[in-house]
């Protein structure tokens, strides 16, 4: 898994965020616009500021014109104004830029977010991978039980093996040996 291919597909959906975020300041733009024509068209040839602060409207800084912005198409056609010359929004920032930044942080949210995950799963793995310090402090608290377990068991062996030899009892390799001669 390489860094490369985590990059690449980030880098792909930058764009589409960016005009997805675009489309629903669009979309608002025209559930607030009042009437159309005549509230932007009024504001032609005044100030970029006084144009903007109906949300609906489009200053085009090239002629110093003042348009209802066109929620049909996304992007304002370039026979209506320039992208770099059309503003929305705040009368300092140009529509290139605005469409630039906001892909640029859509895509950094999403790296931001394909980080965080594969990050999450990195530690899964190695948590799955390797138990934890209690975990293994169990294991070897269990085995250390099994090997004293065992050595008692052995010494009591040979303890009932002693006593066995005192008093004659052994117990002979074959028990049914005796019954065939």
């Amino acid at each position: 898994m390489g860094s490369g291919g985590a990059c690449g597909r980030t880098v792909r959906w930058g764009l589409p965020l960016g005009g997805a975020t675009l489309l629903l300041l669009l979309l608002q733009a025209a559930a607030l616009q009042e009437s159309p024509g005549s509230v932007c068209s009024q504001n032609t040839n005044k100030t970029c500021e006084e144009c903007l602060k109906n949300v609906s409207c489009l200053w085009c800084n090239t002629d110093k014109t003042c348009v209802d912005y066109p929620v049909a198409k996304i992007l304002p056609p370039a026979s209506l104004c320039k992208l770099s010359s059309a503003r929305w929004g705040v009368c300092w920032v140009n529509f290139e830029a605005l469409i630039i930044a906001m892909s640029v942080v859509g895509g950094l949210i999403l790296l931001a977010v394909a980080t965080c995950c594969c990050y999450c799963c990195y530690c899964r793995k190695k948590k799955s991978r390797k138990p934890d310090k209690s975990e293994e402090k169990a294991m070897r608290e269990q085995e250390e039980r099994r090997i004293r377990q065992e050595e008692r068991r052995a010494e009591m062996k040979s303890r009932h093996d002693e006593i066995r030899k005192k008093y004659g009892l052994f117990k002979e390799e074959n028990p049914y040996a005796r019954f065939e001669n």
